[in-house]
């Protein structure tokens, strides 16, 4: 449990990470980042699908494995609908000046959301007994999880705040990742059988993320050739860390 609490408490502080790019540099082209940000997405579709789904089907059925996508996807559905928050488009939201506090922590109330599911596939697959199968989310995570703070960072220091409270906010949006860990061991642990439906559950969980939010902001710009290479580089990048360890 510890180890999985700590690789996913370092791959939610990977978010902080695309925060240094935007610290260090005034402008970030719109091409680079939906290239970045489709990587993202094909690291997360290719994590879904052969880390998560497809062990759900071998090991539970098809039955398990449909029903945990389909509650995992309203699940995160009520939860957008539940909790505060913005989407924290790169162009849209970039030229408000004078953003506040409060509305920066309501953009990474979105990412926090989002982050959710990683965490918790952190905790399943720890959980599961299969082996490196936690780790080597964790490490598709944190990859992920640097353009993803890109996202953030981006329109926070477009709108004015300071280099500081753009790195603090985006490293806290990631913090989220080590509490559904936790959730995600201590649900796994009550019985070995809810294990297919908790694959499919943070598996499915992702898909929706991917497809609510990544892949409609990375070809929002009129960049989507770069953006669909991203996604295929990731889902191939996704593929090769599971076969090398």
């Amino acid at each position: 449990m510890f180890e999985a609490i700590m690789v996913s408490l370092i791959a939610g502080l990977a978010t902080g990470l695309g925060a240094i790019p935007v610290i260090i540099f005034k402008d970030i082209p719109h091409r680079i980042y939906d290239a970045l940000l489709g990587f993202a997405a094909g690291i997360m579709l290719s994590a879904a699908a052969f880390s998560l789904i497809v062990p759900a089907l071998r090991e539970g059925g098809l039955g398990p494995t449909v029903l945990g996508i389909i509650l995992s996807a309203l699940f995160i559905f009520f939860i957008e609908k539940a909790i505060p928050h913005l989407h924290p488009h790169f162009s849209q939201q970039s030229g408000q000046k004078g953003l506040s506090l409060k509305r920066g922590i309501l953009m990474a109330a979105a990412i926090a959301i989002h982050n959710f599911p990683e965490g918790l596939s952190v905790g399943v697959g720890y959980a599961s007994g299969r082996e490196n199968l936690g780790l080597v989310l964790a490490i598709a995570i944190a990859i992920h999880n640097i353009p993803e703070g890109l996202a953030v960072a981006a329109p926070l220091r477009k709108a004015g705040l300071s280099r500081v409270k753009s790195l603090v906010i985006t490293t806290l949006s990631g913090l989220v990742e080590p509490v559904a860990a936790l959730i995600g061991i201590s649900l796994m642990s009550v019985s070995q059988a809810i294990l297919p439906f908790g694959l499919a559950f943070a598996g499915g969980a992702m898909i929706y993320v991917v497809s609510d939010e990544l892949i409609p902001e990375c070809h929002s710009h009129g960049n989507e050739t770069e953006a669909t290479f991203g996604v295929i580089a990731g889902f191939i990048t996704m593929i090769l860390i599971e076969n090398l360890l």
